[in-house]
């Protein structure tokens, strides 16, 4: 298991340094001028030289790729002249030395995304650090509502199967497919948060955190999580349930099963004790990947419900062309696909003894 992992995070790093290198390549021939970006409408020929040297704009395209590998590289190689673009800073990197000569120094830093064009030169690290838990919390929450009702659910429909009851639940889960999320969004927030605002006490739009009435603290605003939550949960819901409902019916019909109901065990005990353990393997698939999906598919929901998460700010550095935030935002969002993808690998062989000997 430990060498199989260990391939898998060969495999993960090196997938990394491809979407790396693609986003990189894609970004830099997009038309306009980095240094004008930053400037904006305040600029002059000598501030823009500043600028394109102290980020390594006049260099050419590999060596700017190499500036960018060398940002992001947890172990990276720093000139020791101050003037040069890869010089170590404290307001760039955050760095322990592992050796130095003459003309560089070998440290060990956390991965540098660079600076926004339009946050005032703020870190793209720091405005990750501030966005991306507020969408992870809206992707677990999402993701927890679609695998506790689509599990049972599913296991309901299945246990009733062409009844009335079955039927009632494939369609429902049929139209939560088929309806995009952000049509979902504008029709949730306009009846929950403004049609019945009265009764519901929820909001068209809200975040995690809010200034108090004093501006002077943000307050912990849980009820702005139930929306955006329910929206982005409604299609894994639906999936959820039809996966449960197949795989368990195909588990039901195994031999091992058949021998479980012939030693008198009730529908209960089959099914907690024998068949749910085998029939979430397709669940957890789903599962996996429409938790990593929502890090980057929750865009339009965090629009329009004004959740203050990395989906609103990708939207916002596109309107903008805040192209580091751009790209450190997928950079991220590809990380955790891969590591979802090994802890998956990890819950499959706990789920099937098969799995993990193989």
């Amino acid at each position: 298991m430990i060498t199989y992992i260990g391939k898998k995070i060969v495999y993960a790093a090196l997938t990394l340094w491809g979407v790396i290198s693609v986003i990189f390549l894609l970004f830099q021939v997009l038309p306009g001028d980095p240094a004008q970006m930053m400037l904006g409408q305040i600029e002059s020929e000598e501030q823009l030289q500043i600028i394109r040297e102290k980020y390594g704009f006049d260099q050419s395209l590999a060596t700017q790729y190499g500036y960018y590998l060398n940002d992001l590289s947890p172990i990276s190689v720093h000139a020791n002249n101050k003037s040069h673009y890869t010089a170590l800073s404290t307001g760039k990197y955050d760095a322990i030395a592992l050796f130095k000569t003459n003309s560089f120094t070998c440290v060990v830093k956390r991965p540098y995304l660079r600076e926004s064009f339009q946050k005032n030169n703020k870190q793209v690290g720091q405005v990750i650090a501030e966005t991306l838990p507020n969408t992870i919390v809206l992707a677990f929450s999402a993701i927890s509502i679609a695998l506790l009702l689509g599990v049972f659910f599913g296991i309901l429909s299945a246990l009733r199967k062409d009844s009335w009851i079955d039927q009632s639940i494939q369609v429902l889960s049929t139209v939560g497919m088929s309806v995009p999320s952000f049509f979902s969004a504008i029709i949730f927030a306009w009846l929950f948060g403004f049609v019945l605002h009265n009764y519901t006490g929820l909001n068209t739009t809200g975040s995690l955190y809010e200034l108090d009435d004093f501006g002077e603290a943000n307050q912990l605003q849980l009820k702005n999580l139930i929306l955006p939550a329910l929206v982005l949960g409604i299609r894994p819901l639906a999936v959820v349930i039809q996966l449960m409902r197949n795989s368990l019916l195909d588990v039901l019909s195994q031999d091992y099963i058949r021998t479980a109901k012939a030693k008198g065990l009730n529908t209960y005990q089959i099914v907690w004790r024998h068949a749910l353990k085998n029939a979430m393997n397709p669940v957890v698939t789903a599962i996996s990947g429409w938790f990593a999906s929502m890090l980057a598919g929750a865009v339009f929901v965090e629009y329009i419900f004004g959740w203050n998460g990395l989906g609103k700010e990708i939207v916002d550095a596109l309107n903008t062309l805040d192209l580091p935030i751009i790209m450190g935002a997928v950079i991220v969002i590809a990380c955790m696909f891969m590591l979802i993808n090994i802890l998956v690998d990890v819950i499959y062989a706990y789920l099937d003894p098969k799995i993990r000997t193989n």
